[in-house]
Parts: C-alpha cells; structure tokens; sequence
C-alpha cells in the first residue's frame, strides 16, 4: 500500500547521530510514512547503521551514489519516493513526535500546497532552546496564507520543518542546485508559486547544534563555502526581482542580516591570498540588493558596507575581529568627538579614519536608551527582594547618576527605596549600575491579579531614561520564587507583557499544598478555589486530557497517581530529552478553569522505575508539572565552602562527575574532575574553585561580558556517553551562586536546562 508520507534523508558523515535521527523518525505519531535513506557517499560508518536500521523497520530504504552535496542527495530521494506528501530530514537532527502528524493534518483540513511548523536548536551542553531563525514565521497559527499576505515567511529558508504536496512539488519541478546552501532558493520559489501555506506553532524539528555553542565564526568561512553562498543569495535575489514590492523589500533585508553579515565577519578569518576574491564575492551581493534596505541596517552594519565599498581590506578585518569576538554584544561605549564634547561617537574601528564617512559613527541621542536586567530574585523575611542592573547604553554610570524605581499597578505608582552597588555593566566595568528594591507585604497587597510592573527612571549627567524594568536573567529570574503574603494572597513574580518584569496576586488559588509517596503511587494534596472541583492532566504540545479522581473535603482534595499509569501514558513530545510533560487543570461547576499552583515544599519528588523516572515539580510560572522521561543525573543543590564547590544530587548515582569547558568554536574539550561522595539521599561531586580558574585567565575577547571560562557540568556513566547534568527546577530558582576567588568572580548559573559555572 502507498504510504501517505515520504520522508527523505540525506546523509554523510554523520554516523555518530544518524541512529538517534532514525529512531525519532520510527517514533512519529504519524506512522503511514516511507523513509527514503540516502547515502551521498559517506566516509564513515553512516552507512551501516543506515542498513541495519532498514533491515529491521521495512518502513525504511536505502539508496546510496557517489557524493554530489546534499541538493543531489535530496533530488535522488525524491525520484525515489511515492507518498501524497514529501518531507525532509538531515541526518544529524530529529523530528518531534507528533510534527508530521500536525503537519500532515492541517494539509488535509485546508488543502494548502505546504505546512510548516517551528524548530528548536539543541545539544547535550545547552539542552534545547527555541531557533530564533523560525521565531517570527511560526509565532501562531495561519492557515491558508500566502507569503504576499505575510512576507517573514521569507525567512523560512529551510527545507526540514515542512511537509509538501508531492503533487505541487512535481507541478513546478522543484531541483537542488549543486551547491551548498542549495535549500533557500527551492524553499523561497515554493513560498511563492504555493496558492496557499499553513503556519503552526508546534516545534516540530530539532536541529543539532555544535557543543560549543552557536557563534558566527562557527561558519564556514572557506572560499568555496562563500562562493556556494554568494550564488545561492543571486539565485535568491532573481526570484523576488519582479515581486510584490512588501516581499522583495523583506528578503533584501534579510539577506542584509545573513548573508551580507557572514561575508563581512569571514574577512576575520580568511587567508590573506584570499581577500580579494572575498572582497569581489561580497560587493558582489552587495551591489544586488537595494540601497533603501541597506541604510535601514544597524549602524555598524552600514560601516562595513563603506568599508567594503572602499576596499580597505584592513580596515575589514579589524572590523570582523572586533564583531566576532562580541564587541558589540553591550554596544561601544561612547567617546566625546574632537573640539564638540558635548556630541558623541561610537568607539568602532575606523573611527578618525578616511576610508568610511565619519557620519556613520556619529551617535544619536535616541540610541542612548535605557537597558536594565533582572539579575536575582529572592525573598529575605518576608520581603521580596529583586536585584539587577539600570543604564543608560553607551554611556558611563556616574557616581552623580540618580535611580528612580517604583511599582506600577495599573494607573498607580509606588515609589521604592533603592540601594544602589557596583556591578558589572554592558561594558565589562564595574560601575554603579547594580541596585536592589525590597517589597514587604503590606505593598505586595497592593498587586492585583493584572500585571504589576517595574518603572526605571535613571539620570546621568544631563541625560534622563526611563522604562520598564526587564531582561530576565538565568537563574531566579527566569524561575522567580513565589510566597504568600497572607493567608489567602500569593505574589507570583515572572515575565509579562513585552518582556516586562512583573508581579501578579493570586487569591485563593487552586495549589498543590503537598506530595506524598507510597509505594505505589505519587498522593497529591491540595486546596480548589471553588466548590466541586474537578481535576484534569492535560498535554501542552499536542492537546488531549484524562480527569484524575478526587477524594474531596470541602474544597481540600486528595489524588492519587498510579506510578505505572504514569509510565504507560509516556508519549514523549521532545525527541531529544524524550520526556513526556503533562500540567494539572482545575475546573468548577460554573465553567471555572485554574492551573494548579505549587505552593507545596521547595523541592521536586521523583519515582524511578527501572530506566524512567516520574518527576513531580514546577514550572516556570510556578504551576504544577509533571514530567516522565528517561532517568537523568539532576543536580537538586549548589554551595560552596572556602575554596570548594560541591553540586549535590539524587538520581544518576552511578557516574563520575567533571566540569567540562569547550574551546572556542569546537567540540574539543577540557575536564576537571570531581571528587565524587555517595550517600544514602544521593550524591555529590565537589571540586576546587581555583581548578576551575584557567591558568592562562587572560580576557581574550573584545566583548566585555565575555568569560574566561564556562563550564558545564557533565556526568559519565560505566558505557562512556557523557551527559550534562540537569539542573531541577527549584535549584534554578535559588542560583546564581556567587563565587569570589581572588581577583576573579565565578557565578553557578542553569542555562536551558543544565549547570554551568562562568568565570570572570
């Protein structure tokens, strides 16, 4: 029978993930698929795992050429394929469970040509993060649109995260260019010739990330790589050359972001025989896109355009150091211009020199705005503390500089007393940016069920910015404690509307007040805001919900979870974490609908049956979540004495422990080693601060929030596959954990997930 879905994978080279690839495509909801396995002649051992998986799974086949570049690959699949729909993987990434399913469906409701859906970046270092590049194209729902009515989807230049029609796909003929970067042409000429695409907000492809991390010079600044990239921006350019004006206008800009970007930053790196062809390639793209799009690029953008239009090859490369190694990432502190100190200029290179207009450096006054951080969020007696950062960008803090904050709840403002400190600010300076504002309950019942926020109003020399308090950091600030101010009010701080730091009273909440476990089930007692309730688990990603009986006195209730219900309903969503995630709703007789808030102790309780293990914890919002996945090594403490810092834990007892720090732009790595104690509660791995310290602590890099080291902590079990070590929840709402050593500052901090040390 002709499977509905073909799915095609090319690969080369990429033996070590290829098996993890195959498997979350096995594992799809959607299970009437053929996969279309294409061998592009790999050095490797791809292609055994590639057979072995297709002798086991008839689902799969195997075709294999010699190497031609992942378009022919492709093209070699698709001849090969038979499914109503076509769908497209590489071979090192994943595929959501339930993506195609998504996918697939809306095709078949709304009749559209094609159906995309976001993605996540991911590695075992970071865990899973959302791909800003798919931010905006699948930011909601749309069926039935077309590129004309929404042109981000301009920015869908990859092949992975759709299905297509194979019927529209033969209709136009759609071929890969032998190039690299082949996949934007093809995608974008499909966006347009589509009569209708559907958007989905449901992440539904993972793709591989080095362990190092994302930068710009991870790319790949070979020549050959920049010519690849130069035809493939042409072929783009000719398509929209006759467009609707909104699209072409858009994939300039684009383009401008991208691509015109990494020409730019490759003068960092490329060999100096090669400078003039790279030079000739970027005028090249340069040239073709429109004068309008450009002078609307950020300002130092536009000084590397003049750059490259003068041809100063070495003011170019000073330019590429300098963004590469994160210069702009706090934004150049400002410098007085000559004989007119009351006007600035952008301390850039090139500054003072011919070869770009010095009006580009020119810093305008509305360009001094305010930026602030939420840096730590706490409550100390009673009161809640919230720590961070105001300044006004590009300028120095003056000792003079004044600090207002106040809490705005709706049309009131309360101002706060403030204590001002040093700390390190956008320029890597310890200046007085830092300050703290203490809450006690008697204003926190002023907070309402709406949004409470933060207003900023800071002066510095004749200079006054104001706004809202934001840019939540990692640690309590992304998973900010909550408490009760009294008896019936609980203060829930977190992220609100813009990003806003904000505070919100929930009264008489719908709470889990405390957990239980027996030996065969997790008891959940907890309190409803109303009368009769009713008690459901719900799944975000993919929907459907089951009730969970209730024991109830009054509005107190009792559940019990079966532990081994709980594993039989495992159907992960995340094909990386392979964690199945559910939420708890509450619901009343009048329609009432609450999500259930922990309010119960600080800490998660955990069930391991054989491989898996049933977490019960919270979420960042505070709420109720519950998680089954594989069993991870968690980190549930951090504390440091004298000179040792010791991460204590419960599950993955039977690992060895080392912090972990890779090189730049690589997935080679360094290891310290943790002494290892184990206990009845669990674990603990504690290593020397100074260990952690680089021998060589030199600032290399022009960023000046850049550290000297970041560590991650990783775990090794007895088969040799290192893992990050997870950081639960309610230990990321206690961090950062400060750390003096000598002249250096070191902050345990979780990023996406897992914990990482930084060194300053």
């Amino acid at each position: 029978m002709t499977p509905r879905l073909s799915v095609v994978v090319p690969f080369y080279g990429v033996g070590e993930y290829l098996g993890d690839c195959l498997e979350s495509i096995a594992r799809q909801a959607w299970s009437d698929f053929e996969a279309i396995l294409v061998d592009d002649g790999s050095p490797d051992d791809s292609a055994v795992v590639a057979k072995e998986f297709c002798s086991r799974d008839p689902r799969f086949r195997l075709i294999q050429q010699d190497n031609a570049g992942p378009g022919p690959a492709r093209d070699a699949g698709i001849r090969e394929a038979t499914g109503e729909y076509l769908a497209f993987v590489d071979g090192d990434d994943l595929v959501s469970r339930y993506g195609f399913a998504a996918l697939v469906r809306t095709l078949d409701r709304t009749g559209s040509d094609i159906a995309g859906g976001n993605a996540r970046r991911f590695n075992n270092s970071f865990g899973v993060r959302p791909s800003w590049l798919h931010k905006q194209p699948f930011a909601r729902v749309r069926h039935a649109t077309h590129v004309t009515e929404f042109p981000d989807l301009v920015l869908d230049r990859m092949l992975w995260n759709k299905v297509y029609r194979r019927s529209f796909w033969t209709e136009y003929g759609y071929t890969f260019p032998p190039i690299r970067y082949e996949d934007y042409p093809v995608a974008l000429k499909a966006h347009l010739d589509a009569v209708t695409v559907d958007t989905i907000t449901q992440p539904v492809y993972y793709w591989r990330e080095r362990e190092s991390g994302e930068s710009i010079t991870q790319q790949k600044f070979q020549l050959g790589n920049i010519r690849d990239r130069v035809t493939s921006a042409g072929m783009v350019v000719d398509l929209v050359e006759d467009d609707v004006p909104v699209v072409r206008r858009r994939v300039h800009a684009h383009l401008a972001q991208i691509d015109v970007l990494t020409l730019v930053s490759a003068f960092g790196s490329v060999p100096s025989e090669d400078e003039q062809a790279l030079l000739d390639l970027s005028r090249e793209l340069l040239d073709r896109l429109d004068d309008d799009v450009l002078a609307a690029t950020h300002r130092y953008d536009r000084i590397q355009h003049a750059a490259l239009r003068s041809g100063d090859v070495e003011l170019l490369r000073r330019l590429a150091d300098f963004r590469n190694s994160g210069g702009l990432r706090g934004g150049a502190r400002a410098v007085p211009r000559p004989r007119r100190s009351r006007q600035l200029d952008y301390n850039y290179p090139g500054l003072g020199e011919s070869a770009v207009p010095q009006a580009l450096y020119r810093l305008r006054e509305q360009d001094l705005t305010l930026a602030t951080s939420v840096r730590e969020v706490s409550w100390v007696d009673g009161k809640l503390s919230v720590k961070g950062t105001a300044e006004i960008r590009h300028l120095e803090t003056l000792r003079t500089s004044t600090l207002e904050v106040a809490l705005a709840v709706g049309e009131t403002t309360y101002p706060l007393d403030v204590r001002r400190y040093n700390a390190l600010d956008l320029h890597g300076d310890k200046t007085l940016v830092g300050f703290e504002v203490l809450l006690d309950r008697e204003l926190l019942g002023q907070c309402t069920g709406a949004p409470a926020h933060f207003e900023v109003r800071m002066r510095s020399g004749r200079r006054e910015r104001k706004g809202m308090l934001g840019g939540q950091g990692p640690g309590s600030p992304g998973w900010p404690p909550g408490a009760w101010i009294d008896e019936l009010n609980w203060i829930q701080p977190g992220p609100g509307k813009y990003g806003w730091f904000s505070l919100r009273r929930l009264t008489d909440p719908c709470r889990l007040t405390a957990v239980e476990q027996t030996a065969d089930e997790l008891v959940l007692h907890g309190r409803a805001s109303f009368d009769q309730p009713e008690l459901y688990l719900s799944r975000p990603v993919v929907g459907g919900e089951e009730e969970v009986p209730l024991e109830i006195d009054g509005r107190d209730f009792t559940a019990r979870l079966p532990i081994q219900d709980i594993l039989a309903a495992a159907n992960h969503d995340d094909p990386f974490g392979q964690r199945t995630t559910r939420v708890f709703r509450m619901r009343g007789p009048g329609g009432e609908q609450r999500v259930l808030l922990w309010t119960a102790s600080d800490s998660a309780v955990s069930r391991v049956v054989d491989d898996r293990v049933v977490t019960l914890t919270r979420s960042t919002g505070g709420y109720v979540n519950l998680h089954e996945s594989p069993i991870r090594t968690t980190a549930v403490a951090a504390v440091v004495e004298g000179n040792q810092l010791t991460v204590r834990g419960s599950e993955g007892r039977e690992v060895t422990f080392a912090w972990r720090r890779y090189l730049a732009d690589s997935d080679e790595h360094l290891d310290v080693a943790c002494r290892r104690t184990l206990t009845a509660e669990g674990w603990s791995a504690a290593v020397d601060v100074d260990a952690l310290v680089p021998v060589t602590a030199v600032q290399v890099s022009v960023d000046p929030l850049a550290a000297l080291a970041d560590w991650i902590l990783f775990a090794t079990p007895a088969d040799g596959a290192a893992h990050a070590v997870q950081c639960e929840p309610f230990l990321c709402s206690r961090l950062p954990l400060a750390i003096t050593h000598g002249s250096h500052a070191l902050a345990v901090r979780p990023h996406a997930g897992t914990l990482h040390v930084e060194v300053r």
